[in-house]
């Protein structure tokens, strides 16, 4: 039996209670007779145990215990927010210790006593730094580039505002020149600005800017130095951005121009990055960026619209089968159905930040550009195992499109590389600042043919996780095996060993699968390219059939442009983005069609009817209901809200079919005013 209380994570414990009694009793001697240079250097190495210490907890890991330990996860989180808490109140107490910043004059004959006692204090505090890196393995010129020199402070450049929140924070805005006082390795370092008042800043709020030698300089030296300097910075960046888009993409059309936006624009993610309340394989969610940047573009309500062909006069994916008289079947390069499993080993964002949505959003990609719109699913876990997501709970009645795991592609791209890519995502709230995000908790990509250009077989794969964008390489997530090493091991290492390593690694598991005969009819009357679940492939069959006798039947001529009569074609592909309503519309759906008779349902003009009756009486209702909630991503209040809607709104409305009164529901004055776009479907305004 190993010794209680001898574990890794138990020694952490007994480190923090240790720096909280030297923190207390610091704060009491600094309230005494005990001198203030003496008190900033015992700061000093208060904080720097307190950094050291925090570094080794974010490495543990549950294999690392010599012993079985309990609810591990939620004491290593316990222990990095009492540490959290520490290095806070150190940080205060530093910027009220911290002495005045170094001077620029240069040093002369006639120089006092103190300060070159200073001067020495301050170089042998440089040794110091310099001996911790060098302990921490940063080479030399990682330390020369962090040092700070005595004779020619730094001086950065705010990239953009920043409000201090919280007491020891410095508010800056953008431009405004700052000398950094002290850098930290938790990003958070002390500056300066030119009014004299002190206080911490995010070093990704700043850019380095020219080192002043000279306090008498004139403003249009400053000036002119600044602009050769931005104009430096300018051309390199405008190089690597040009190498870099020549590496990643051959094509115009890549969107990486947009993912490297998402990366570089300073927002919470980082901030949170810098404190350590996020795993270091995190990123901005690249996904979700091209929704918000792009509109409609990559959006589900888009690709479900009617493509005109190049001369404008016809469509290029809907036609008409003479013999039939029914949408012609048409089959795509890639048509794929699979089953999102689970997610295991993912990791949990830390203390400071609530999540409040677990999701994949997924689309058809080639290494350079998004080719399908963005479908989102949503991940549900249990409190005992977060790291591990599911999809397609077992729910009482019809199971929400948004929690479906069972999706198709439809893709007629010709790329050899074409594929699938998910992107693990959460939505996140900070706790102190109330500021809302989304971040990648990692991507997979799953390539949809072998090397010899073969389809995959229908089995289930096992894709590995990796960290940062799709555009990044060699990024592990945090707590999992390099990607190198879990492919290639060592000679020596057993059958075993190799097992337990490839079980540490981030997967994503991915089963694809043969739909039924029904199912393949209904797909190869949807458009040539769209991801979605497959629950609501029938309703968007019937949104296809409907299209294709109004625009090819109904139509005088093909030149004709004028507005359309149709409430369903004009309100359906909205749906699409709204998966409570699509569930209302299917729920409605599937109601008439089991009051309809066999004969009903062999009659195709009826079942048309029907469905435009089903449509009318819930979607059609409720999307031009005032009372009904906003849609907002993540917002489980409005969510709930919605969802109770909803629900009394269909019973009401089931109960009233059929009776006397059914026409005073729709006459409500929750009802908005009707209007045009309502009812009519606009098709120069709404074909691609």
């Amino acid at each position: 039996m190993p010794p209680k209380g001898k574990g890794p994570l138990q020694q952490v414990h007994r480190e923090v209670d240790d720096m909280r009694g030297k923190l207390e009793s610091l704060l009491k001697d600094v309230k005494g007779v005990e001198t203030k240079e003496e008190s900033f250097r015992r700061c000093q190495e208060l904080q720097k145990s307190a950094e050291k210490t925090l570094n080794n907890l974010t490495k543990l890991t549950k294999a690392d215990e010599i012993a079985p330990v309990g609810n591990y996860d939620q004491r290593k989180l316990e222990e990095q927010g009492r540490l959290h808490n520490v290095l806070e109140q150190l940080n205060k107490l530093s910027v009220e210790l911290s002495p005045p910043g170094p001077s620029t004059e240069p040093p002369t004959g006639d120089t006092p006593t103190e300060d070159g006692e200073t001067r020495t204090e301050d170089s042998d505090e440089d040794d110091s730094d310099e001996d911790t890196a060098d302990k921490d393995g940063c080479p030399k010129e990682c330390q020369a580039s962090t040092a700070l020199s005595q004779s020619e402070p730094c001086v950065y450049t705010a990239l953009g505002d920043f409000k201090g929140d919280q007491e020891g924070d410095l508010t800056v805005q953008r431009g405004d020149t700052l000398k950094i006082i002290r850098k930290t390795s938790d990003g958070w370092w002390l500056a300066e600005n030119a009014k004299g008042d002190r206080g911490v800043v995010p070093k990704t709020y700043l850019k380095i800017g020219s080192v002043l030698s000279d306090d008498d300089k004139d403003e249009e030296d400053e000036e002119s130095d600044e602009a050769e300097e931005e104009q430096e910075d300018s051309d390199e960046q405008n190089n690597e951005e040009e190498d870099e888009e020549e590496k990643q993409s051959n094509t115009p059309h890549s969107n990486w121009s947009t993912f490297r936006k998402a990366l570089t624009e300073i927002d919470a993610t980082y901030v949170l990055s810098a404190m350590g309340a996020i795993p270091s394989g995190f990123r901005p969610s690249t996904l979700s960026k091209l929704l918000m940047d792009e509109g409609a573009k990559y959006r589900g309500s888009h690709f479900m619209l009617p493509e005109l062909s190049q001369s404008q006069l016809s469509f290029s994916d809907l036609f008409l089968d003479p013999d039939t008289g029914r949408v012609r079947l048409r089959h795509t390069r890639t048509c794929v159905c699979f089953t999102l499993w689970s997610c295991k080993r993912i990791p949990t964002p830390g203390v400071g930040v609530q999540v409040l949505s677990r999701h994949i959003r997924l689309c058809a990609f080639d290494g350079n550009q998004v080719l399908s719109n963005i479908h989102t699913v949503r991940a549900t876990y249990t409190s005992k195992n977060p790291r591990t997501w599911l999809f397609s709970p077992r729910t009482s009645g019809v199971l929400p499109a948004l929690l479906d795991g069972d999706c198709f592609l439809r893709c007629n791209a010709d790329s050899p590389d074409l594929g699938i890519l998910f992107e693990l995502g959460v939505t996140f709230i900070r706790n102190s600042t109330g500021e809302q995000g989304e971040l990648s908790c990692g991507w997979a990509f799953l390539k949809l043919s072998d090397t010899t250009g073969n389809p995959l077989p229908n089995r289930t794969y096992e894709i590995p996780v990796s960290g940062g964008t799709p555009y990044e390489r060699d990024i592990d997530m945090e707590g999992s095996l390099a990607r190198s090493s879990s492919l290639c091991f060592p000679a020596a290492a057993g059958v075993f060993q190799q097992m337990l390593k490839a079980r540490r690694l981030s997967k994503l598991i991915v089963k694809f699968k043969t739909p039924n005969s029904r199912i393949k009819t209904q797909l190869s009357l949807l458009p040539d390219t769209l991801m979605h679940c497959l629950s609501c492939v029938p309703l968007m069959a019937m949104y296809r059939q409907l299209l294709a006798d109004v625009l090819l039947v109904d139509r005088p001529t093909m030149q004709n442009a004028d507005l359309i009569f149709s409430p369903v074609l004009a309100i359906f592909p909205t749906l699409v983005d709204q998966p409570d309503l699509l569930d209302a519309v299917r729920s409605s759906w599937m109601d008439a069609e089991n009051n309809m008779s066999r004969a009903q349902k062999r009659d195709e003009t009826q079942v048309k009817q029907e469905f435009a009756k089903a449509f009318q009486a819930s979607a059609s209702f409720l999307l031009h209901s005032s009372s009904l909630p906003p849609h907002r991503w993540a917002d489980a209040q409005l969510e709930e809200q919605r969802s109770h809607f909803i629900l009394s709104t269909l019973e009401a409305l089931k109960r009233a079919r059929g009776q006397l009164g059914s026409l005073e529901v729709l006459a409500d004055p929750a009802h908005l005013a009707f209007d045009i776009t309502e009812m009519t479907f606009d098709l120069l305004r709404e074909a691609r």
